[in-house]
């Protein structure tokens, strides 16, 4: 494993960080939860990323539960708020209510006394700025998290955090986007930002939710028990990813990753790990073996004839718009 500052920040996590949506609490139950996790450990990984919404919050009892025994000092422990948690109205947003309530929430279930990140899992339009910040920022002070960051906003909702962070002298240090070969919203206008004022980003779905693995071939069924099978067994061809063109587009790459010595997926990560402002690429797994695989994308330099070549094959199916970060904010 290698290792990487996240953003300007000193701490150091995993060029790979294990997460857990749509995995523990949900696909896979405790003692398959806590292989994956060992396996993690193993592969270097001393990274892992949660949120409190995650299976209604069963994520991160599984979590904590799967790293039960280990040293805390040795392990960046990376949760978020926003998403619902309850039925109630304060269960949920980035109130100063909700915010503090689900930190001591988060520590309880993590069965850890802090956090070393806490994310605003999204941009709350119901809840002022400053109250939001404020919040965080007792919260960093009262030592139940050590830094701040956000996931899917926009490059102004970005400015103006940062510029709240900074006069509350809190340090807000990372992005969490979605970003993969098919998926480049952020480059334009996130990445020159968050490089300008000391973000690294943590992303997210860097295998386009499994497609970049190749495993989802035109015209066929989808694998058994993939996210993207319908009841009879079918494959879900509404999705954005899984359109022919996309899906045959993806299929070109396996000569590439052969070429590089790699696993499509470790393909993929290794492709989002070419670009400095990335700090990490979050993997799930399901199944120990498949951290090993994905391990093999670290520390690996793609040629620059080859990321031309993986351009060539997938620019007409690749999404570059910026305004499609807004495709992840939630709107009153």
């Amino acid at each position: 494993m290698e290792y990487r500052k996240l953003g300007s920040s000193g701490m150091y996590i995993s060029e790979l960080a294990y997460g857990n949506w749509v995995t523990h609490g949900e696909q896979i139950d405790q003692e398959a939860a806590t292989a994956c996790v060992r396996q993690a450990l193993d592969l270097g990984i001393t990274t892992f990323d949660t949120a409190d919404a995650y299976a209604g919050t069963k994520a991160e009892t599984a979590l904590g539960e799967a790293l039960k025994g280990v040293r805390r000092e040795g392990l960046e422990i990376f949760t978020k708020v926003y998403f619902p948690t309850g039925e109630g109205k304060n269960d949920r947003g980035l109130s100063r209510k909700h915010v503090m309530e689900s930190i001591n929430g988060s520590l309880q279930r993590l069965q850890t006394d802090y956090v070393d990140l806490y994310q605003a899992h999204r941009y709350d339009y119901e809840t002022p700025l400053e109250e939001t910040m404020q919040a965080f920022a007792d919260i960093v002070r009262a030592g139940k998290a050590l830094y701040i960051g956000v996931s899917e906003w926009t490059v102004d909702e970005i400015r103006a955090g940062a510029k709240l962070a900074k006069e509350l002298g809190i340090q807000l240090i990372s992005n969490q986007p979605q970003y993969s070969m098919l998926w480049r919203v952020i480059e334009e206008e996130i990445v020159p930002v968050s490089e300008e004022l000391g973000l690294g980003q943590i992303c997210w779905s860097p295998m386009a939710q499994g497609v970049l693995t190749g495993k989802y071939v035109p015209g066929q069924p989808a694998p058994s028990a993939s996210r993207f099978t319908t009841d009879d067994g079918a494959l879900k061809t509404d999705h954005r990813y899984l359109g022919d063109d996309v899906l045959a587009r993806v299929q070109q790459l396996k000569p590439l990753a052969e070429e590089a010595g790699l696993s499509m997926a470790a393909l993929a990560l290794a492709w989002v790990l070419q670009n400095a402002n990335v700090s990490a690429a979050i993997v799930g797994a399901s199944r120990p073996e498949q951290l090993v695989d994905n391990a093999t994308a670290v520390g690996v330099k793609l040629e620059a004839d080859l990321l031309t070549r993986i351009d060539a094959i997938l620019e007409p199916v690749i999404e570059r718009d910026p305004g499609k970060v807004e495709s992840f904010l939630i709107r009153p």
